[in-house]
């Protein structure tokens, strides 16, 4: 039965995103709705951000306020449980109608764990120089730390105001760099 669920965007009261997905999920275990509502997702960044005492600090940063992504079979009553949750304002849609995110968009977005992209080539490790591609400190180079494969994530020493400071980045985010 799983293999027709879909992804679809629900739009929610800004800074309630985070409250619909439990609440979501919260009546998904009460009601035993899980062959039904399989996932909720609010899709968040880890970016970096200057505080008040002019430190950087990682910060969590939802990618589409206002937004939660749901993976669901399309029924009356997984749409009830959706549409009658508190913060939830509907479905994205013409009309209202709800309106699955095609297998591209979802990709794109990140949401299915069960298709891992392609195989990357990573061409950098530990202790080599490489440059941010994207993102908020994009163009700055700095020394690999760690490489995860596994988890997408690569550990990278940057230096900024006179610190070094360790950033974790997507293994996308980064490029082997010839800049010392």
């Amino acid at each position: 039965m799983s293999e027709s669920a879909k992804w679809y965007v629900i739009h929610t009261y800004s800074g309630y995103e985070n409250k619909v997905a439990q609440t979501i999920m919260k009546v998904v275990e009460n009601r035993k709705l899980h062959d039904l509502i399989e996932e909720v997702q609010v899709p968040t960044e880890m970016v970096m951000e200057m505080n008040e005492k002019n430190q950087m600090r990682e910060v969590e940063r939802k990618i589409f306020p206002g937004y939660v992504l749901v993976k669901m079979i399309l029924t009356d009553d997984s749409w009830y449980v959706v549409r009658n949750t508190r913060g939830c304002t509907g479905f994205v849609g013409p009309g209202s109608k709800p309106v699955p995110l095609t297998d591209k968009e979802a990709a794109a977005l990140g949401v299915d764990a069960d298709k891992k992209p392609a195989s990357v080539e990573v061409n950098y490790k530990t202790g080599d120089k490489v440059k941010i591609t994207s993102g908020p400190m994009e163009g700055i180079v700095g020394e690999v730390e760690s490489v995860d494969t596994e988890n997408m994530t690569v550990n990278v020493k940057v230096s900024m105001f006179g610190r070094d400071t360790t950033a974790s980045f997507d293994i996308t985010m980064v490029a082997a760099s010839d800049e010392y």
